[in-house]
């Protein structure tokens, strides 16, 4: 697979990666260990070198498969994890911390869960109003200093947190969620990103599952989904949102492609600095994924796909206020 550079710095990375947050958390019950090992391990061996998690994805399983899983090829691969938010001894979650003490707790904590001496990109995970942005970054850096971290990210900060922070420290990558069903970071966070010299990684490339066309309105989430509780997966919401997918199909098929596939090669061909990390629990989506890297969209493809998709309007919003309140800060 080929490989981009995250930004300004030396963090080469495959060109789509692998989010391991759904194999743990959030999307239902965990999916087996031994199996998401195995996965993991099949990303590798395609070519995948760059693995997204954190310690609130489980909180704190995710990491350790992750670790356990990419043990044997060390080396050879990029690890991200994040910060930011407290538990209780039951794993519930407190809310937001990025005190520098528990910062250096929590980067202790993963080190050892990852089985790592050094964590690759560590990203503060939600921005924390009760922080100075400049405290955290200085922390980061301390940590860099140290030999405990290599890259300092944050997740779905505001522009001038992203210029605060990065004064500081060098921001080597920002991650928020980007998609053909949600591109408000192309209003100020990519512009901001491009003239800083930051990478920008994109979660839930493919809409939380939505834009791979495999979800319809009479689609049933487990309980411990948290799809139920997004205003964009209602089935009212969904009924109206397969324009964009139906859309999607017919573009496909021209390319002998699946909608999954355009929808990550799109993101692809917005930048040369973007690496998007779809998540699965399925190998023949992951192979689906990684192939969308092979998947070269002209400049008169993009703006095909963009005028097609202006005038389907996208239904709900991606987060219910309480999580949406958390990002953009």
């Amino acid at each position: 697979m080929q490989k981009r550079t995250l930004g300004n710095s030396n963090l080469e990375v495959s060109a789509v990666g692998l989010g391991c947050m759904g194999m743990s958390f959030g999307y239902g019950p965990a999916a087996d260990r031994q199996e998401m090992i195995t996965l993991i391990r099949a990303a590798f061996e395609r070519g995948v070198i760059f693995f997204d998690t954190a310690e609130a994805y489980g909180p704190y399983t995710n990491e350790q498969l992750v670790g356990e899983a990419l043990a044997p090829m060390r080396e050879q691969v990029a690890i991200a994890t994040k910060f930011g938010f407290e538990f209780d001894p039951d794993g519930q979650q407190r809310g937001l911390n990025s005190r520098p003490g528990h910062i250096k707790e929590v980067v202790e904590g993963s080190l050892k869960r990852l089985q790592v001496d050094t964590i690759d990109l560590l990203y503060q995970h939600r921005v924390d109003p009760d922080v100075p942005i400049e405290d955290v970054a200085g922390t980061v850096r301390d940590l860099i200093e140290a030999g405990k971290v290599k890259h300092f990210g944050l997740s779905e900060p505001g522009v001038q947190t992203i210029r605060r922070a990065h004064a500081v420290q060098p921001v080597t990558a920002v991650q928020s969620e980007y998609s053909l069903w949600w591109r408000r970071p192309e209003e100020e966070v990519l512009p901001t990103l491009e003239e800083l010299g930051i990478g920008f990684v994109p979660f839930s490339p493919l809409g939380k599952g939505f834009l791979t066309g495999a979800i319809t309105e009479n689609t049933t989430f487990d309980s411990s989904d948290f799809r139920n509780i997004v205003p964009r997966f209602n089935p009212e919401a969904r009924k109206a949102n397969q324009a964009l997918v139906d859309l999607l199909r017919e573009i496909a098929a021209r390319t002998q492609a699946t909608p999954a596939q355009i929808a990550i090669a799109w993101l692809l061909a917005q930048k040369p600095w973007i690496v998007p990390i779809p998540g699965t629990t399925k190998l023949h989506r992951l192979e689906e994924n990684i192939g969308a890297a092979a998947i070269e969209l002209s400049p008169d493809d993009v703006r095909e796909l963009e005028s097609a998709l202006s005038n389907v309007p996208v239904h709900g919003d991606r987060y219910p206020e309480r999580l949406e309140q958390l990002t953009g800060r």
